[in-house]
């Protein structure tokens, strides 16, 4: 309710402030089912609705109302209301009456609303108002009968530095600030571990809450959210990562300040459970000092409200622009800026119609209503002022209120569930404009009607949101899988820790790594019983193992150039196929569910796909910019041949290509890494020993053994030229030769005059016999030599063009006979 009359005892008022995790909202709660009646006024509409669910659990759905903006569940006798801060209804009179997130009379579109409830709201016996530690001055300044209790926080934050996200612990929230970059991080958490929830403040509280569940039940160990989180959602989180610090605030992306970093980071540990902040992605190190501020919440304090005047003035239209101008006339209070209800105000004032029809003080307090309609689709400002205009103006026609047929075709382009996450979520965005509207029974004919019919809709779409998240960011299959693991963890105790499987008493084989290897019995009997009690044996420890794979960080991965892909060592799969950036992995071994083992296979894939990306960064490259279309024309055809060859060719196959290049083209080859050498093209950057052993286990199951390193003899069948690459080498007639090897011949052919000598031989380890048949090997034939510079190529038989240039062509001169040579006699 609003300030007191005279005669009454003036309420009790305390300021519980401290930093998260000290209990503030928890013990407001109690206080208030202490009483006779009670309300609370909470920052979000998630945090209210968890709140009333606590609430009625204890007192009953018949003593709670629920009351935000675009909700309202009101029975005939509440004595508890549960709400937003700006759902409040002051005019009902409670004994007890809270405010959480009182710190937030500073925000810039917010503030003003917290600072009515900081100066005028009260409790007939109890007022509350809780928040960060940096209120005490302000709350002292204006509130200064309030009596101010500062509680610490029940454990310890500590700063953990940066990890990789495939790194972070269990039981871990990252938090980014848009919904792409919270949708690129979830998927990311999917493939390599498992599955993530997702909380963001534009979901409904149903769809949030289904998330939160699948946190908190243990089915995902991660959760991806935006700062919402901050607002004293409770969950079981031990470690915030922030994924970036800078936001876009509604007016402009900025760096977050120190205070919004300790609150998010706050949720880390709950009760008296010690939790970890540290950052993530692309988010740099955090500055020691901000660390040192965060872990010992020592933050500036808030230095003003933000303020606007409560009592506007109807008479006319500039009267109420002017009253919304009007300065706080006290010390720490600022006059606002204008917030979009004031924005969208001063924007229909421009209207002719609007201002035709706001001539008369009812009709000013229906545009002042509509103009506060909130932006839940985040439309543009024009479109969001058209929308203001349709309202205000049937609250000001004939009828006085929306009618059916404005309502109906909005609810009927909102009511379908297909679509995928954006889609549906701009759906819902729809209906929370519409349930606003529906809980204005002055608007609106048949608001109950509606209001059912909205929040109906809401459940439905929030439940198809819910599982299309699930699917997209969580492997049900695998999580599924990691929880049955954890119940029968006891059969560790039947597997030594060398591998050896032991069934009472007996050894029966050996595990090492997914794969089981049982030893033979006398007979075929004894071979089905040992199997069998075997298999009892291994596969929950192969299950937990295919589990722990899964979500193992890439550092426990490595592949060895035979084609076997390693896990901490062991020989966990086999290249089998696939190309570099998409392989295919066959898991070693038969037993575990077909689940564990696809998402074990995955893994491995996943690795060795950014493995090779890493390894072969240049072919990766060549690759994507051919695709992407950033090379073009004759170093588009030479960056395709190196691909398909994998990274070194014969200089013969494109040397009129090359011929051809402009300077800008050479330039671009060689920004690529491309390196055309007097015999061959080639990438030298697939010749190191990392980048040759990830290639190699990709034609590791080529048929025919691999070629010898060095100079060798040509195989019959010859090797593939992708092999050949692999190893760094190149066909030359009958021989396989390294790459660099042939430069050298090049270059020492040059010093020498065209001559290899005796040292040259000896220096290059080859015979002269097989230096004349490499050198014959190599010459370009006649027909593969470029054309000569100013020699017009001869044009296409039978083409237009040939007609065309026969027509052209000048008349050729007379040939000049040529005097014959005179035999020189003996005499002569």
């Amino acid at each position: 309710m609003s300030d007191r009359g005279a005669g009454q005892a003036p309420s009790r008022v305390t300021a519980i402030l401290g930093p998260t995790n000290t209990g503030k909202t928890h013990l407001a709660v109690e206080r208030m089912l202490g009483h006779a009646s009670g309300m609370i006024g909470l920052p979000l509409r998630l945090l209210a609705r968890e709140i009333y669910d606590r609430v009625v659990r204890q007192r009953g759905a018949a003593s709670v109302a629920l009351i935000t903006g675009e909700e309202k569940i009101v029975p005939a006798r509440p004595h508890y209301f549960v709400c937003t801060v700006e759902a409040m209804p002051l005019e009902r009179s409670v004994e007890f009456l809270a405010v959480d997130e009182i710190q937030l009379v500073a925000d810039p579109e917010r503030g003003h609303v917290f600072t009515q409830r900081l100066l005028h709201a009260r409790g007939r016996a109890e007022t509350m108002f809780l928040g960060a530690g940096t209120m005490a001055p302000l709350v002292r300044a204006l509130v200064p009968d309030a009596e101010i209790v500062a509680r610490d926080r029940l454990s310890t934050l500590s700063y953990a530095g940066s990890k990789k996200l495939t790194r972070l612990p269990r039981r871990s929230a990252i938090v980014a600030f848009s919904t792409e970059q919270v949708y690129a991080i979830a998927e990311l958490i999917r493939r390599q571990r498992g599955g993530a929830a997702v909380v963001m403040g534009s979901l409904s509280p149903r769809t949030r809450n289904a998330q939160v569940e699948l946190f908190q039940s243990g089915e995902v160990d991660f959760l991806v959210a935006t700062d919402a989180i901050g607002m004293g959602l409770n969950m079981d989180v031990d470690h915030v990562a922030f994924a970036g610090l800078r936001k876009f605030d509604g007016r402009r992306t900025r760096w977050l300040h120190a205070h919004e970093i300790g609150q998010i980071a706050g949720r880390a540990g709950r009760h008296l459970r010690d939790g970890t902040f540290g950052v993530t992605g692309e988010a740099l190190e955090l500055d020691p000092d901000l660390v040192e501020q965060v872990v010992e919440h020592r933050f500036d304090p808030v230095e003003a409200a933000e303020w606007r005047n409560a009592r506007l003035d109807f008479d006319t239209l500039p009267d109420l622009l002017r009253s919304l101008t009007v300065t706080p006339q006290r010390s720490g209070l600022r006059l606002t800026e204008p917030a979009l209800d004031e924005t969208l105000l001063r924007r229909l004032a421009q209207d002719e119609a609007v201002k035709r029809v706001s001539r008369s003080r009812g009709a000013l307090m229906r545009l002042w209503e509509a103009c506060q309609l909130p932006d839940f689709q985040k439309t543009t400002l024009d479109e969001h002022a058209r929308l203001a205009k349709d309202i205000f103006e049937a609250l000001t026609g004939r009828r006085g209120r929306l009618t059916e047929d404005w309502v109906a075709p909005r609810f009927a382009a909102l009511d379908r569930d297909d679509g995928q996450i954006d889609q549906l979520s701009a759906r819902l965005s729809g209906v929370r404009t519409l349930s606003y509207i529906a809980n204005r029974p002055d608007w609106l004919d048949q608001a109950q009607s509606w209001r059912d019919r909205t929040r109906a809709l809401e459940e439905r779409l929030s439940d198809v949101l819910h599982e299309r998240l699930t699917a997209r960011f969580v492997d049900r299959r695998t999580t599924a899988l990691m929880q049955a693991l954890n119940v029968r963890g006891d059969a560790l105790a039947e597997v030594a820790e060398d591998g050896e499987v032991v069934v009472e008493g007996h050894v029966v084989g050996r595990l090492n790594g997914v794969d089981f290897r049982i030893d033979r019995g006398g007979s075929a009997l004894a071979d089905r019983a040992l199997r069998h009690a075997a298999r009892q044996a291994v596969t929950p420890e192969i299950a937990r193992r295919l589990g722990r794979l899964a979500a193992e960080p890439d550092e426990a991965f490595a592949v060895t150039p035979d084609g076997a892909v390693l896990w901490r060592g062991a020989q966990a799969g086999r290249v089998v196929g696939g190309e570099p950036f998409a392989p295919k992995v066959r898991l070693l071994g038969d037993l575990g569910s077909a689940a564990a083992r696809e998402r074990a296979t995955k893994r491995l894939e996943a690795w060795l796909a950014g493995e090779a990306g890493r390894a072969l960064r240049p072919l990766r490259r060549l690759k994507s910019a051919i695709e992407t279309g950033t090379l073009k024309g004759l170093p588009r055809g030479i960056a395709f041949r190196l691909v398909e060859a994998g990274g070194v060719i014969d200089r013969r196959e494109v040397e009129r290509d090359l011929a051809a290049l402009s300077q800008a083209e050479r330039r671009t080859l060689k920004e690529f890494g491309v390196r055309p050498g007097a015999h061959s093209v080639w990438l030298p950057g697939l010749l190191k020993d990392r980048a040759r052993g990830v290639a190699q286990a990709f034609v590791a199951e080529a048929a025919g053994p691999p070629p010898a390193p060095g100079l060798g003899s040509l195989a019959d069948p010859p090797p593939s030229p992708r092999q050949l690459s692999a190893f760094g080498l190149r066909a030359v007639g009958r021989f396989t030769a390294p790459v660099e090897w042939l430069e050298a011949l090049a270059e020492r052919r040059a010093k020498s005059g065209g001559r290899l000598g005796d040292e040259d031989l000896a220096a290059l380890g080859v015979s002269e016999a097989d230096a004349r048949a490499l050198l014959a090997a190599l010459k370009t034939p006649r027909a593969q030599k470029p054309e000569r510079q100013g020699r017009k190529p001869a044009p296409v038989r039978d083409s237009p063009f040939a007609a065309l240039s026969a027509l052209t062509a000048p008349e050729p001169a007379p040939a000049r006979r040529r005097r014959p040579r005179r035999r020189r006699t003996a005499a002569s």
